[in-house]
């Protein structure tokens, strides 16, 4: 019978990613066979019983989404204003699954829904550096000094931005500007923020991008599985980055 380590076991569970597990295994929070388990190297099978704050865990089988959201739905499990939820699309599904980072409100486009903590851990450290490309219908046109300054990066509140892939889409007289914008991070309203900094505020927001995923022949409010070949290539595009 194969061993897996406690922090995979939990992580393929779809509690958390394995370095987060690692956390609550040293605060106390897992139990294996009925005891407190503080030791990271710990091994695990089928057989052991795992509790994560007293709460039975089972390996589920891995589901990967690619949702193309529209606006109007939030990016949680659950909404204490009611709102609609990109979780209620699959309750079908009878399996927890989450959005792997999140999409505001009004922003529209390629969305990432699994059970999967580590695959999620991958598509969101920072570290990782995934691509996310999103385009953007913005108030006034950027002058060509300002797109250079948008690519190399921009002082926000919270930091300074990492290189962006800018390509302008339209830019008529009289009609309101489209940029491409290509990010590595996911900042809370990053990509507004972005453009309010040079007081063009974002009239329509899609993600049209994620790595080499697209939504193409995925109508908004539908969604497809993602292919075993897929989910290895986007967590393999995360750890070239490491090399």
């Amino acid at each position: 019978m194969s061993k897996v380590r406690l922090n995979k076991k939990i992580a393929d569970a779809g509690i958390t990613s394995r370095r987060k597990a690692e956390q609550l295994i040293l605060d106390g929070q897992v139990k294996v066979n009925d005891k407190v388990c503080k030791e990271l190297a710990t091994f695990v099978t089928d057989k052991d019983k795992v509790e994560v704050n007293g709460i039975p865990i089972e390996n589920e089988t891995p589901i990967y989404i690619l949702y193309h959201k529209p606006t109007g739905e939030v990016s949680t499990v659950s909404d204490d204003k009611d709102r609609r939820t990109v979780v209620d699309k699959f309750d079908h599904l009878n399996t927890r699954i989450y959005p792997v980072g999140r999409l505001d409100y009004d922003t529209s486009g390629i969305l990432l829904l699994t059970n999967d903590g580590e695959f999620t851990n991958y598509m969101t450290h920072p570290r990782y550096e995934v691509e996310k490309t999103y385009r953007a219908k913005i108030s006034r046109s950027l002058t060509d000094r300002e797109l250079k300054e948008l690519e190399n990066g921009i002082m926000l509140e919270d930091g300074k931005t990492s290189k962006a892939i800018v390509e302008v889409i339209r830019d008529k007289k009289d009609m309101d500007m489209i940029v491409q914008l290509t990010i590595t991070e996911g900042r809370n309203h990053q990509v507004r923020r972005m453009f309010e900094y040079f007081d063009a505020e974002v009239i329509k927001l899609k993600r049209i991008g994620y790595d080499f995923l697209t939504i193409e022949g995925v109508p908004t409010g539908e969604y497809r599985f993602l292919t075993p070949h897929e989910v290895k290539q986007l967590v393999g595009h995360a750890k070239a980055v490491l090399k």
